[in-house]
């Protein structure tokens, strides 16, 4: 599969804000992710082919990354396309001199969990009913550099 990962930016918003409605159940909104162009301390990037199919961002403070959002259209995945994301988050992270990077994921989230563990991310903490629509645990993970 042919695409491209790009810096998140204005043009990609509206597109980008479809998949979240599509991928979560509680989505961030245009005005959301539009914010994030101008924090610098955001790192958003964007998988492109004929449009965007998926994105992910990340919020590093103080030497520390925090996953925001992983999604991937539902018909793209399985390609390889959710790899690269964590891959070019993981790259990034490392380049700004962070020391880890951390996320939470649903722990019946079988596909991520295992995509996270498979670059080396290990289980944490758990945080207790995290998430709604369902009310589920999220599962910490963290990779330390």
């Amino acid at each position: 599969m042919n695409y491209t990962l790009v810096k998140m930016s204005e043009e990609h918003i509206s597109q980008l804000a479809e998949i979240e409605k599509i991928c979560f159940h509680s989505p961030w909104t245009e005005d959301g992710l539009r914010e994030e162009l101008t924090n610098p301390m955001a790192h958003f990037y964007v998988a492109v082919a004929d449009k965007v199919i998926g994105y992910m961002g990340v919020i590093e403070i103080c030497g520390e990354a925090n996953v925001t959002n992983v999604a991937v259209l539902p018909e793209y995945r399985g390609c390889g396309i959710g790899k690269a994301l964590v891959k070019n988050a993981i790259d990034g992270a490392k380049e700004r001199k962070c020391e880890f990077i951390t996320l939470e994921v649903r722990e019946s989230n079988l596909p991520a969990i295992n995509l996270y563990k498979s670059f080396g991310f290990q289980q944490v903490g758990v945080r207790k009913n995290f998430y709604s629509d369902p009310t589920e645990n999220a599962l910490l993970m963290t990779i330390n550099f």
